[in-house]
Order: structure tokens, then C-alpha cells, then sequence
């Protein structure tokens, strides 16, 4: 397992970059994960707008003016910010090398690199306004695509899916919380997907409304990318090893999995970025935090379940992309997901370790087994109306 790209770039290729300590495996797949969806999302308004489904908005631009003294310091600070902190990490002592979030987060920097960096940014900034510039600038109506909005949504569902996927985290860990809340609540770990998911979605949703965008066809053209976003999300779980991986496993490996490595049976995630082992005792599943053992791996395998879910939502991707055009009515798409979604989660919750948010009987119910169930009952919910929507307007 691979805590950070650093450590996976060490191991792979010998190379030693002290930058790379600063990308978390998990944070840079999730990272990959957006950049994915944001494509995929992007070609499907397109798509979209050249067939009717959405329309382009107008908005005043003023083209031909030089550079304004507010937007060259603007330039020259992001590039000042840069030199200082992230170029200025490869000139660093080595105790800052060996932990470099502290250094970053630190008062320490090169600031002859970040003033070279920030004239240089602001330098071009002004040359290329220059280039551009007009006798007299003027103002024009400048056509915005649904397809433009795609890197505001983003960064706006990165924003609200980190504070949901810490919220959620928090309300699933809350004596934790409790006993440290400031360690959690900034730490760079300790994250719940389907708290990303939520507030990010309803974040994203709201701002396609302030634009007046359609909601249904909005909804139905992120479906699809966030099969493949979760998907390569939850790579990023196994590869750091994060923890959210199955229930012990001892059984053999069955006969019908001949084909498949003995890992992707069962796996005991050595050197995993909690540096957890699970104890021996009577009940091994169900308690697998901030227990320690050397060497750092699992005493007893585990299903690698978040392998599995990448397997499945990506294949689910692939699916949902290649049959999107044959959904009509508005909104079934992303009907169809919520269910898919559901349903996929509430299956891998039977074989992985969880935090029980309640009992029924004498079931255990976890925070993500209710969060999915509710999806597929509303999922379902949402298919039946958006069918019953469409028929009226097209009676």
C-alpha cells in the first residue's frame, strides 16, 4: 500500500521527489476522480445542448482592455504562493522534505523563488493582455455554453462534498469527534463518500437552478461520470489502504474465482495508511481503528472491498454511457443511478467493516446501509414519477 504518490514513485521507480510526499494516494485518486467527471459531465451537455435539450446563456464581457493593477497583483501572488511554498519544498532543509503538509502550513519558504515566480506570472499576465488589447476595448454579449459551467460546478462540488464527506464522517464517528474535534475536522483523512456525494450533488444542483439550467437534464448528463468518479475514488481507498476494507476473510479461496489473484480473494493491506491491524478477539470485524501492530498489516486477511466497488461502478460507468442516448424522459438517468447505487453500496455493506448507526432487532444498521437503502426507495420513487411526468406532458 501507498500512503502517498511519493511513496508509490519511491518504491516503483527509485526516484526520490520530496513534492510528492504532499499527494495523499487517496486525495490524488479522488482528485483524478473529478477531473474524470468533469470531462465526462462536460461531453454529455454538449451533447445535450446541440440537441435542444439545454440552451447557452449570454453574458457582458469586455474584450480588448489591458491588464488592470488588481488582476497583475492578483497574478503575481498565486505565482509568489507557488515559488515560495511548493517550489521552494525542493530546496528545503530535509526535516522539512520529511513532512512537508507541516512545512507547507508553516511560516518557512523560499521567498527569492516566490518573488521570481510571482513577476513572472504577473509579467505574462500583462503581456498577454497587451497582445490583446484594443484601440478601444468594447463591450460584447459572449455566448456561455452548459458545457462552460462545468469547472465552476466542479470546484463547487469539491468544496461541498469534502465539508459533506466530513460532516457525515463526523455524525458517523461522533465520541471521536467529541474527544478531538479539531484533529478531525481538518485532518486530511477521515472522509465518508456518500456525505461528498450528497451535499456536493445538492450544491451542484442548486447552482445549475441559479442558472437556469433544466435540473432533470443536468442531473442525467453527471449520472453516468459519477459511476466512474466513485469508482476511481474508491481505487484510491485500496491503494492507500485506508481502512474502508471488508470483514475478516480465512475461507479459501472458492473454486469459481480460479481465474482471480489470491488478493483480490482476500488481502491483508500491508503498510495501509492507518498503519491498523484488526485484534484478535472475539469479534475482529467491527473494531479496526487506531489499533497498532508491527509489521503494519491486517493479522487476518480481508475482503478488499474497495476494489470491488471500483469494479463495479466503473463497469456501471461503461454501461450507463454506452445506453444514455436511449433514455428520453428527463430525469430517468439519474433515477436509474440512485437505484444502481444503492444497490451496489447496500451489497458491499453486507461484507464490510462499518460503524453501526443502529439496531433493528437484531440487525446491525450502518450509516451507509440506511443512506442506500433510502436511495434505492427514492431512486424508485423519482423513476415513477419522472415516468408519470413525462406521460402527461406528452398525452
Amino acid at each position: 500500500m501507498y500512503a502517498t504518490i511519493y511513496d508509490a514513485v519511491k518504491d516503483l521507480f527509485g526516484w526520490d521527489i520530496p513534492f510528492l510526499k504532499l499527494l495523499q494516494s487517496f486525495g490524488f485518486f479522488v482528485a483524478i476522480s473529478f477531473l474524470l467527471c468533469a470531462y465526462f459531465f462536460a461531453k454529455e451537455l454538449k451533447r445535450k445542448e446541440d440537441g435542444g435539450l439545454l440552451n447557452a446563456t449570454f453574458r457582458k464581457a469586455v474584450i480588448g482592455a489591458k491588464a488592470s493593477q488588481s488582476e497583475l497583483i492578483g497574478q503575481f501572488i498565486i505565482g509568489f504562493m507557488l515559488g515560495w511554498k511548493l517550489l521552494g519544498l525542493f530546496f528545503a532543509s530535509p526535516e522539512d522534505s520529511a513532512d512537508p503538509r507541516a512545512f507547507i502550513l508553516s511560516s518557512r519558504g523560499n521567498i527569492l523563488l516566490g518573488l521570481l515566480v510571482g513577476a513572472a506570472f504577473a509579467y505574462y499576465k500583462y503581456y498577454t493582455a497587451k497582445k490583446a488589447a484594443l484601440p478601444e476595448p468594447k463591450e460584447v454579449d459572449e455566448k456561455v455554453s452548459p458545457a462552460d459551467h462545468v469547472g465552476n460546478m466542479t470546484l463547487i462540488a469539491a468544496a461541498a462534498g469534502f465539508l459533506g464527506a466530513k460532516i457525515f464522517h463526523i455524525l458517523e464517528n461522533f465520541g471521536d469527534f467529541l474527544e478531538d474535534p479539531g484533529d478531525m475536522f481538518f485532518s486530511f483523512s477521515g472522509l465518508t463518500m456518500y456525505g461528498g456525494l450528497i451535499l456536493g450533488s445538492i450544491a451542484v444542483l442548486y447552482y445549475a437552478h441559479r442558472q437556469k439550467f433544466g435540473i432533470l437534464h443536468v442531473m442525467d448528463a453527471c449520472a453516468p461520470g459519477l459511476f466512474l468518479a466513485y469508482g476511481v475514488g474508491r481505487l484510491g481507498c485500496h491503494i492507500s489502504g485506508d481502512g474502508d476494507w471488508g470483514i475478516v476473510n480465512t475461507a479459501p479461496k472458492p473454486g469459481w474465482l480460479g481465474w482471480a489473484p489470491e488478493w483480490f480473494w482476500k488481502y491483508d493491506y500491508p503498510n495501509n495508511v492507518n498503519n491498523t491491524c484488526n485484534p484478535n478477539d472475539n469479534d475482529p470485524a467491527y473494531d479496526m481503528v487506531n489499533l497498532f501492530c508491527d509489521p503494519v498489516r491486517l493479522v487476518d486477511p480481508v475482503f478488499p472491498t474497495p476494489l470491488y466497488e471500483a469494479l463495479a461502478c466503473i463497469l456501471l460507468f461503461g454501461v450507463f454511457w454506452m445506453l444514455r442516448k436511449r433514455f428520453i424522459t428527463p430525469g430517468l438517468i439519474f433515477a436509474t443511478y440512485m437505484m444502481f447505487n444503492g444497490l451496489e453500496r447496500f451489497l458491499v455493506e453486507l461484507i464490510r467493516v462499518n460503524t453501526t448507526l443502529f439496531h433493528l432487532g437484531s440487525f446491525r444498521v450502518t450509516q451507509a446501509e440506511f443512506i442506500a437503502f433510502m436511495l434505492i426507495v427514492c431512486g424508485a420513487a423519482f423513476f415513477w414519477w419522472t415516468k408519470n411526468r413525462h406521460k402527461k406532458a406528452t398525452a
